[in-house]
């Protein structure tokens, strides 16, 4: 006999050798009919897995956790891709992994899929999971693993075996009539997915690699309920609904080209507007904080990522290399590198910490052009950062500051719903992070400490880590449900050694300084696309690029229209006049579409009693008041930061 202890930490003793799936029928069975995966010591196991001595066991279901839902969704890539083989022999299979929502399947075929194609293969994988067929795991050499699949005619299956070590265990999952090379886990039989959707398809590269070949890629999703597809589908008609690069294009906020190059946006003069607010809001905050700002090079020597060690973990994500006479010069990734020497640029005492040094510095990324989207992911952003060089005594306190300007910049945007994440390396991944356990562990201990102190309730998340340090991440809950990062202030004890950076201390000895990274608006190309999408462009009055549109009803009207125009103008109100000779109901429709937040309608009534005919975005009508009043309202509206 064996011991498990179950997730509520109670022990169950079981015959040596019980599989998972076994297990949970004796704990219940129907936690046997919704189980997908199981917890293992903290590492995902097959259903078939068995146990053979004492264990934590975790069983998980579709509803209780990612890993539940992946082994649900990579179970149905193989049913899509034996559905496809069926209609299509002659395809060749890639891969077909589950992601965060979802799964895709790349397969090389002699032309594109069609919406006839797909409605084909989507009929065809009910008809396999009716068929319930029992799915199988199976090992083999990787010689026979290459050669079975030489013999199933899969280059890219054998191309993948053979960039596997020596002496791995090469698995194999069957269904049926189909087999796909494949770590697993899965569902016990194909019949236990229930609803499916195919949603689209693309062109991607095999590998990723532009100079591949393109293949054909079809995205789906399943769900064990109707209900589940149905709220889904609706949920994906809302993000359509929300996407900022429709939004962003209506409202003409920014454009891209193909003359510029994917990933490069190009600010609009309202999109200018939005992001120039946005940069000096986050400034004006950071000087009333004590921030210095500073201007730094988007370009810089590799020798300053070398010092750094970002070269060592970065430098597939930035681009080339340029020679110029004896220097090897790159657009730089990050910001980081730039403020350690301008701390280094002359001797500090420890009078002189905290030093915060910001900087709204533009960062480049070598994204391929298949990863990039919008605003969201880009090739040149820029980013809300800075740089606090302190003593260790000043830690708790300067991160307790950054802390509160998070806070404060949320609840100027109304901003609710977020969760404390604190970040933490992966102690046995040495390539990723900086090996030095005496540092991350007194780093991790320390910021733990700081989180508890200030009364934050945070979880834990390993491998989430900067390469130098572990941080405290604020993730978002978006309007579609998604958690997404914005803010985030980091621990580190690394850079300030590789750089040699010193203050006087009280003792009149050298002393090595502490940083805290921290970026608030985070970049601010991907903050400007969340806004757009948590507002569908609808931006509250402080924040919007045009926040008064005056709609003349006749040309008499104009010159009358363009003297309000300016006493807004001159209280600091961003106004546009409608002068076109159209009908008021089209002005006033054309202004809703443009999501502006006041309309005041000018009229012979309105410029004979000097009042203007005010309309807003939230209320609809609202009637005649004076200027005055009406500025009065706007301005205490925009002070308030109100939503």
């Amino acid at each position: 006999m064996i011991k498990i202890t179950l997730k509520d930490g109670s022990i169950k003793e079981v015959e040596k050798g019980i599989s998972i799936i076994e297990l949970a029928k004796q704990i219940s069975e129907g936690l046997a009919r919704v189980a997908t995966v199981a917890e293992v010591n903290g590492t995902i196991k097959d259903l078939r897995y068995c146990l053979n001595e004492d264990a934590k066991v975790n069983i998980l279901t579709f509803d209780s956790d990612l890993n539940g839902r992946k082994a649900y969704w990579h179970t149905t890539s193989h049913i899509m891709a034996q559905a496809v083989k069926r209609l299509f022999p002659e395809t060749k299979l890639a891969i077909g992994p589950a992601i965060d929502e979802g799964f895709y399947y790349d397969f090389d075929v002699e032309k594109p899929f069609t919406d006839e194609d797909k409605e084909k293969i989507e009929e065809e994988m009910k008809k396999i999971i009716k068929e319930d067929l029992e799915i199988e795991k199976f090992t083999l050499s990787k010689e026979d693993a290459i050669k079975f699949m030489k013999d199933q005619n899969e280059p890219y299956k054998v191309e993948l075996i053979q960039d596997l070590k020596e002496g791995e265990e090469i698995s194999f999952y069957k269904q049926g009539d189909f087999t796909d090379l494949c770590a697993g886990p899965h569902l016990m039989s194909t019949g236990k997915v229930k609803s499916i959707k195919i949603l689209t398809s693309s062109s991607a590269y095999w590998r990723g690699n532009e100079k591949n070949k393109m293949l054909q890629r079809i995205y789906a999703i399943s769900f064990p309920k109707a209900s589940m597809l149905d709220e889904y589908l609706q949920l994906l008609e809302e993000a359509k609904q929300r996407d900022h690069r429709k939004i962003g294009k209506e409202l003409e906020l920014f454009m891209t080209h193909e003359l510029v190059g994917s990933g490069l946006p190009m600010y609009l003069p309202k999109g200018a507007t939005l992001r120039r607010i946005l940069e000096r809001y986050i400034q004006d905050k950071e000087v009333k904080m004590g921030y210095s700002h500073v201007y730094t090079p988007s370009l810089a020597n590799v020798s300053l990522y070398k010092t750094s060690g970002h070269w060592d973990h970065y430098k597939e994500d930035m681009f080339p290399v340029m020679q110029m006479e004896n220097e090897e010069m790159v657009l730089r990734p990050m910001n980081c590198p730039h403020h350690m020497l301008i701390y280094k640029n002359k001797m500090r005492s420890y009078r002189d910490l905290p030093i915060r040094i910001g900087e709204l510095a533009h960062d480049f990324r070598y994204e391929a052009s298949g990863n990039v989207c919008g605003l969201e992911r880009v090739r040149q952003m820029c980013q809300n950062d800075a740089h606090l060089f302190v003593r260790p005594d000043q830690i708790k306190e300067e991160f307790k500051k950054v802390v509160d300007l998070i806070l404060s910049v949320y609840k100027d945007f109304g901003f609710t719903e977020y969760s404390f994440r604190l970040s933490l390396r992966d102690k046995n991944d040495k390539e990723k992070y900086f090996d030095d356990d005496e540092m991350w562990d007194t780093a991790e201990n320390q910021l733990r400490e700081i989180l508890k102190e200030a009364n934050l309730n945070f979880y834990e998340a390993e491998g989430e880590a900067a390469f130098y340090g572990p941080k405290l991440d604020v993730q978002i809950k978006t309007a579609l449900g998604h958690d997404i990062t914005i803010s985030t202030c980091q621990l580190d004890f690394l850079l300030p050694r590789r750089f040699e950076l010193s203050y006087i201390g009280e003792d009149g000895k050298e002393h090595t300084p502490v940083v805290i990274h921290r970026a608030i608006l985070g970049s601010f190309d991907r903050f400007i696309a969340f806004l757009i999408e948590e507002t569908k462009g609808a931006f509250p009055t402080w924040l919007a690029p045009v926040q008064v549109k005056i709609l003349s009803i006749t040309d008499a009207n104009i010159e009358y229209s363009n003297k309000v125009k300016y006493e807004l103008e001159q209280a600091g109100i961003r106004v546009e006049v409608d002068a076109r000779n159209e009908k008021i109901g089209y002005k006033i429709r054309e202004a809703q579409l443009q999501k502006v937040p006041y309309m005041l309608v000018i009229g012979k009534s309105e410029e004979e009693q000097n009042l203007v005919g005010v309309r807003s975005r939230k209320e609809g009508d609202i009637g005649a008041v004076s200027i005055k009043e009406f500025l009065t309202q706007i301005q205490n509206e925009i002070k308030n930061h109100e939503k």
